[in-house]
């Protein structure tokens, strides 16, 4: 069942209940009026009736004879009169006698005064009457015929007006549903042409600040996420192929000449040694492309521990060192006016931030005349700050801008190998930790990172 049918007979329902209930209580309201006016004009003819019988204006045998003529075609009153002692005065009809009165009922209107019954459909009181000085108990009876029709005429109006109200409320609430739901009809129609191909493509918001506009808002963020999902893919699968196909390239190279021929011990050494080279080559890549690969991975998805940054660069120095001694790596640690460790302590993975401060301080050895990388660890406010600096030549406006691009290669690129993936993925690391990282280089004088992180 759609979603439109289910809301419009739902609140068909609703509204049929309150609607019934509404309408009962106009029936019953009309009910309890019609029975109160019966009754107060059952008793002025009862008064009238036991007037004129009392002051003797009219014969009893009169009265008779008017109230069994009348009750042919009218619904008369039949009226009764007692003294206090039960003894009958006058009766309209002994032989009728609706109410059928007993010395227990005159007793009972005597001590109690006026009452108000139902015999059989029958509408009754009884009262005291006092009359020249005496007191007199009156009672009368009658059928309110015409209030009865004009009560049921009453309910085939309101069963009338019930169907057709019902009807007209469930075709208007199915067409406003309907109305109400087309927004979402087109956000399903849209979402249905968007592909892998398409995924441009965005869902229409007529109004943000509606439910609708903020689930249309919420999904175009989705494919606005997928969308750089997806090109980040695209440039990384191109990259990467384009990078290993060069070693592998140069390794099937070597390889073809070595065997074109038969060479001497030497020759084949040499060979080897380039095909060792070039092997290298394939697997610094690859490391390269799995640690970006972790660098990509969700905060929630990665263990984080609690980190001395300064014990961090301590053993991040030696690493480099032993495998590049022709190194040189400087530590400056800034003045602490407080021996908590908290300044320099952050919250993080241990092995991909040593990652990225590697890929800095190399880049900076790497670049530089002398190899040397010069770095410095401070704190302010709620940051810890950590400089790494060099004497190279510096970067242009254009490769400053492109630093943290992958598989980037700046105009120095033949000064040192590398594919392009160490400043990319020192950025994505310190992303991945809340931190910022910044480049300051000016051409020949140099460069600097700074990255900063949130300490505890």
């Amino acid at each position: 069942m759609k979603i439109r049918t289910a809301l419009t007979l739902k609140n068909s329902l609703v509204t049929a209940a309150v609607f019934v209930l509404c309408l009962s209580l106009v029936y019953v309201a009309s009910d309890r009026i019609r029975s109160k006016t019966f009754f107060h004009d059952l008793k002025s003819e009862a008064v009238t009736k036991a007037h004129l019988f009392l002051g003797g204006q009219v014969d009893s045998e009169v009265m008779q004879s008017i109230y069994l003529n009348n009750r042919k075609f009218i619904n008369e009153v039949e009226v009764a009169v007692y003294d206090t002692s039960f003894r009958m005065l006058y009766h309209d009809a002994v032989q009728n006698d609706i109410i059928k009165e007993d010395s227990t009922m005159i007793h009972t209107i005597v001590a109690n005064g006026d009452m108000e019954f139902y015999v059989d459909g029958y509408q009754c009181i009884g009262m005291l009457y006092d009359y020249g000085g005496m007191k007199y108990v009156v009672t009368a009876a009658a059928y309110d015929g015409y209030g009865y029709d004009n009560l049921a005429s009453l309910l085939n109006v309101l069963i009338v007006l019930f169907v057709v109200g019902l009807s007209l409320l469930f075709v208007s609430g199915y067409y406003l549903s309907r109305a109400a739901l087309k927004p979402i009809r087109d956000i399903v129609a849209e979402a249905e042409n968007i592909t892998a191909t398409s995924i441009s493509r965005r869902l229409p918001v007529k109004n943000e600040k509606d439910e609708l506009g903020e689930l249309a808002t919420a999904f175009n963020d989705l494919l606005s996420r997928l969308e750089e999902s997806f090109n980040s893919q695209k440039m990384f699968v191109s990259n990467v192929s384009h990078e290993l196909r060069t070693p592998l390239a140069a390794l099937m190279a070597e390889l073809g000449i070595t065997l074109q021929k038969e060479r001497t011990p030497q020759q084949y050494r040499v060979a080897l040694d380039n095909v060792m080279n070039d092997a290298r080559r394939m697997n610094s890549l690859i490391d390269g492309l799995l640690n970006l690969a972790k660098a990509d991975y969700g905060k929630e998805q990665i263990s984080m521990q609690e980190i001395r940054l300064d014990e961090l660069l301590l053993d991040v120095r030696e690493c480099i060192l032993r495998a590049h001694p022709e190194y040189r790596i400087e530590l400056v640690f800034g003045e602490q006016d407080t021996d908590d460790d908290r300044f320099v302590t952050v919250s993080g993975n241990l092995y991909l931030l040593s990652i990225a401060f590697s890929n800095l301080i190399e880049n900076n050895c790497k670049y530089s005349p002398d190899r040397t990388s010069f770095v410095q660890i401070s704190f302010w406010d709620k940051w810890t700050v950590v400089r790494m600096s060099d004497n190279g030549t510096g970067l242009s406006d254009d490769e400053r801008q492109n630093m943290f691009k992958l598989f980037y290669r700046g105009k120095q690129e033949h000064v040192a190998a590398g594919h392009g993936i160490g400043m990319a993925l020192a950025q994505k690391i310190i992303n991945l930790h809340q931190g910022k990282i910044n480049v300051l280089s000016d051409e020949g004088k140099g460069t600097t990172f700074v990255v900063e992180m949130e300490h505890l």
